[in-house]
């Protein structure tokens, strides 16, 4: 078996990681997969890559496709953790990604994790990618799920593991090896204490997420790894419906997508008591109301309120009842 330690790719030695990567990945998903491995980067295809890909018929609730998502990670005994809180506080006031729950692990040279295994984790970015108007442009949203597997490792082997795992939970979501397609550079990158390799993985020509190596910079030995994507993406790439039909549903063509994707995030952040302040986490629900359109607004917000209540409520039980999130909108667009 291929095995390498973490000191092999743990002390900037990039070189060694463009050795030992792709062999771990070659072993691991074997036959049909073709390799190309040049110039620092690595690209992994099916070997039957480029039949057509036909969209399942019936389209799933989002109940279906978290339950399917679910089962895929216990079917290899990766067990769901509970969601980190939304307001975070430490170098971020939000939770951003669940690779987060591996702060102490990676970071403060503590034997422990926030979380560990499957998190369904809610969270809060601005960087998305936008167009010339500034609009978000499709497949992006400020507040989504980041379905991830973040978890501590002994060797680099289960790195490779783990994204042949992904594979197996991707198939029983409907998608087929040969339509997936992995790269990435093969050197090491550094932010302050850890370091990583990031490979990223698509389906066709969407980009659905990645899987990164990490390890502590002083201490290699302390390696994790960091599986994330989207649920709303995941979606979007198995059904290839219109991106704001799928996320917005009957609301979609009702307001104008900033203020759809404003009134979904101030309902995550308000139903998780994170509300309006002058700065602080309360100062991002400030400046996310302030993007809705009045005018859209005029005549309330509590449907849509109340749909986006529905949706993150499967992540978690939110402190805030839909109503008392709908005055909180409200009230701010009537300052």
């Amino acid at each position: 078996m291929l095995t390498s330690g973490p000191r092999e790719l743990g002390l900037g030695a990039s070189a060694s990681s463009e050795v030992r990567l792709p062999a771990i990945l070659r072993q691991v998903l074997g036959y049909p997969w073709e390799f190309t491995v040049s110039d620092g980067r690595i690209a992994i295809e099916h070997a039957r890559r480029g039949s057509p890909y036909c969209p399942p018929r019936q389209t799933p609730s989002w109940e279906e496709l978290l339950a399917k998502v679910q089962a895929g990670f216990a079917a290899q005994g990766v067990p769901q953790d509970a969601c980190l809180p939304l307001r975070w506080g430490r170098e971020t006031e939000l939770t951003i990604s669940a690779v987060q729950a591996l702060d102490p692990f990676l970071k403060d040279g503590r034997p422990l994790t926030y979380r560990s295994g499957f998190l369904p984790q809610p969270v809060v970015r601005f960087t998305g990618q936008r167009d010339s108007v500034g609009e978000l442009r499709e497949g992006f949203l400020t507040s989504f799920v980041n379905v991830s597997r973040v978890q501590p490792i002994q060797c680099t082997d289960e790195y490779g593991a783990i994204l042949d795992g992904w594979l197996s939970v991707l198939s029983r979501l409907g998608f087929h090896a040969r339509h997936i397609s992995v790269q990435g550079k093969l050197t090491t990158w550094k932010r302050r204490q850890v370091e990583g390799v990031t490979l990223r993985f698509n389906h066709l020509d969407l980009s659905l997420g990645d899987i990164v190596l990490l390890w502590n910079t002083d201490n290699p030995a302390r390696m994790a790894v960091d599986l994330g994507t989207g649920l709303e993406r995941l979606a979007w790439a198995r059904t290839r419906r219109e991106w704001r039909d799928l996320v917005f549903g009957r609301f979609a063509s009702l307001a104008p997508p900033p203020t759809l994707d404003a009134v979904r995030t101030a309902t995550l952040l308000l139903a998780h008591g994170v509300r309006p302040a002058a700065r602080g986490a309360g100062g991002i629900t400030r400046r996310v109301i302030g993007t809705i359109d009045p005018d859209s607004a005029r005549l309330g917000v509590s449907s849509l309120v109340r749909a986006s209540h529905r949706y993150w409520r499967l992540f978690g039980e939110p402190k805030v009842p839909w109503p008392a999130v709908t005055m909180a909108i409200e009230e701010e667009l009537a300052i």
